[in-house]
C-alpha cells in the first residue's frame, strides 16, 4: 500500500499563541494538539479510529490520513471508511478490493466551524494544563515565603502576581492589621494553600501563620536555616506581639542571644516586615513549670500548680509584676498559653505576716548550708529566692528539679528553719 505525497495543512495561525507556553513542555503539547483535532474529526465523523494526526509544531502545520477500506463502486455505504475501487485506483494505480488506501485530508475543507471548533478545544485544554502546570509547582510551595506584586487591591482580597503573572490571593483575613499597600508594590508571604478543584485554581498566601514567621527567622537567622538552633514553638497575635520557643542542642549557642543578635540587629530586619510586632525569643524546656516561668517573662513567677490532666496552671506572681504577666490587653498570658499549651491563671502571691519582697533571701545566702551546685539546680528552674521555693509543693520541687528527695527535704529543712529565727 502506497501513500500520495500528503500536502500539509498550514495552521500557522492556530499554532502561534501555543508554541511558546510557559510551563509546558513540547512531547505534552504534541499529545494535547493531537487530541484536539481528533476530538474534532470523531464530533464530524462519528469517529476518528482511521485517522492518524501527525502534528508538526517546528512548522507551525499539520498533516491529517485517512485510511479507508477498497470496496465495489456500487457496495460504498460509508464515504468515511469506505472508497469505491475506482477512486481508490486514482490513490494508489494498484490497490485491490479489500485492501486498505489512506489519502491524506486537508483540515480547512472540514469547514469553518470545524476550525473554530479546534481552536476552542485547544484553548480549553491548554488552559487546563497551564492551570495544571501552576498547581503542579506551587503544592510543592506550601509553607514556603513568596514574593509577588500587587496587581488590584479588593476589600475582601489582594490579587497579586508572581513572576511569571500567576494570580495569587492574600485574603483580608491573612493580613497584618496595619498592612497597607498600593498597586505594584512587592509583598512577602508564606504559601498556605494551593487548590485546583474543579478546574478553579486558587493559591492562597498569609502574612499572619505562624509558618510565615518560620520561615523569616530561617531566612535572617544563619543558626535556624543551618538547623543549628530549632524553633520548637510558635505563638502569635499578628503585628502585635509573637512569641517563639527556641533550643540548640549545642551548649556553645546561646539560641535566644543568636536569634536576636547584637542590640538586636538580627530580630529587627523581621520585626520591621511584621510590622513592628513585638517579639519575645524564649528557650524552650520540656520542663512545664519551667517553660511558663520562661514565657511570662518579665513577670516574676513564685510558684506554679499545675493540672497536667486538663492542661491548666495556677501561677502565682510577685504582686508587682501582675500586670506585666497579664500584660496589654492580656496578650502576654494569651500568647504564652498558646505558646506552653497549658490554660493560665494569674494570682497574686501574698505573704502572710509581712510583706514577700522585704522577708524574702536570696539562694545564694545559703551556700554555707546548701550546696553550690544544688542552689543552681534551683535557680535554673526560676526559684532564685528562699520563699519561692517553699511555696512550691515538695512533689514539685522534686519532678522540676530531679533532685533525690532527702535533698529537697535538706532544701526545705534549711530554708524553713531560716524563717522560724
Amino acid at each position: 500500500m502506497a501513500k500520495d505525497s500528503a500536502k500539509s495543512l498550514s495552521m500557522i495561525e492556530t499554532f502561534s499563541e501555543f508554541k511558546e507556553l510557559k510551563n509546558i513542555d513540547q512531547p505534552t503539547l504534541i499529545s494535547v494538539l493531537e487530541e484536539s483535532f481528533r476530538s474534532v474529526i470523531a464530533k464530524m465523523f462519528g469517529t476518528d479510529d482511521n485517522f492518524t494526526v501527525v502534528i508538526n509544531p517546528s512548522k507551525g502545520d499539520c498533516e491529517i490520513w485517512r485510511d479507508r477500506e477498497v470496496v465495489a463502486d456500487d457496495e460504498v455505504t460509508n464515504p468515511q471508511i469506505q472508497v469505491g475501487v475506482t477512486e481508490a485506483r486514482k490513490i494508489d494505480a494498484e490497490c485491490e478490493i479489500g485492501e486498505d488506501v489512506t489519502d491524506s485530508v486537508e483540515f480547512a475543507s472540514f469547514g469553518r466551524r470545524a476550525v473554530l471548533n479546534l481552536r476552542q478545544t485547544l484553548q480549553s485544554k491548554i488552559l487546563e494544563l497551564q492551570k495544571a502546570a501552576v498547581y503542579d509547582k506551587y503544592k510543592d510551595m506550601v509553607g514556603e515565603i513568596i514574593t509577588a506584586e500587587v496587581y488590584q487591591i479588593w476589600k475582601k482580597e489582594i490579587l497579586l502576581l508572581d513572576g511569571d503573572h500567576n494570580e495569587i490571593l492574600l485574603p483580608k483575613t491573612e493580613q497584618i492589621p496595619s498592612d497597607f499597600y498600593r498597586k505594584g508594590d512587592s509583598i512577602r508571604a508564606v504559601v498556605v494553600k494551593v487548590d485546583n478543584a474543579n478546574s478553579v485554581l486558587k493559591i492562597l498566601v498569609s502574612r499572619t501563620s505562624e509558618m510565615f514567621l518560620q520561615r523569616l527567622f530561617e531566612q535572617e537567622i544563619p543558626e535556624v536555616a543551618d538547623g543549628l538552633i530549632t524553633i520548637k514553638k510558635i505563638a502569635r497575635m499578628p503585628g502585635e506581639r509573637a512569641k517563639v520557643a527556641v533550643e540548640s542542642f549545642d551548649d556553645r549557642i546561646d539560641p535566644v542571644g543568636s536569634c536576636v543578635g547584637v542590640k538586636g540587629s538580627r530580630i529587627h530586619t523581621i520585626v520591621r516586615e511584621l510590622r513592628n510586632e513585638n517579639i519575645d525569643v524564649v528557650p524552650y524546656t520540656s520542663n512545664p513549670s519551667l517553660f511558663i516561668t520562661r514565657a511570662l517573662s518579665p513577670a516574676k513567677v513564685i510558684s506554679i500548680k499545675l493540672d497536667e490532666e486538663n492542661k491548666r496552671a495556677e501561677v502565682y506572681i510577685d504582686p508587682e509584676s501582675v500586670s506585666a504577666a497579664i500584660g496589654k490587653n492580656g496578650s502576654n498570658i494569651k500568647l504564652t498559653s498558646k505558646l506552653t499549651g497549658y490554660t493560665i491563671e494569674v494570682f497574686r502571691y501574698v505573704v502572710d505576716g509581712g510583706n514577700a519582697e522585704e522577708d524574702d533571701i536570696y539562694l545564694d545566702e545559703f551556700s554555707d548550708e546548701i550546696e553550690q551546685w544544688v542552689l543552681d539546680i534551683f535557680k535554673e528552674q526560676g526559684y532564685d529566692t528562699a520563699r519561692r521555693v517553699l511555696a512550691v509543693p515538695r512533689e514539685e520541687l522534686i519532678k522540676n528539679t530531679d533532685l533525690e528527695e532527702e535533698t529537697i527535704d535538706n532544701v526545705i529543712k534549711v530554708l524553713n528553719e531560716e524563717f522560724a529565727e
